[in-house]
């Protein structure tokens, strides 16, 4: 099932843990900061084990 996936920027420290675990969903943005990729497949299931692995809660999964 597809979902909602922001990243809060105000809390992201730029670790790439995200990136790490679903590089399909995640990258580093020129801020050096995490975004979602553009056209991303939503239904990714390591979307949830990237929210769950950030260490600074970053990743909204809705």
């Amino acid at each position: 099932m597809a979902v909602k996936v922001t990243i809060d920027k105000s809390l992201c420290i730029g670790c790439a843990a995200c990136t790490a675990v679903c590089p399909a969903v995640f990258a580093m943005g020129d801020d050096g900061l995490a975004e979602v990729v553009e056209g991303a497949d939503l239904s990714d299931a390591a979307i949830e084990d990237a929210a769950a692995g950030c260490p600074c809660q970053a990743i909204i999964v809705e």
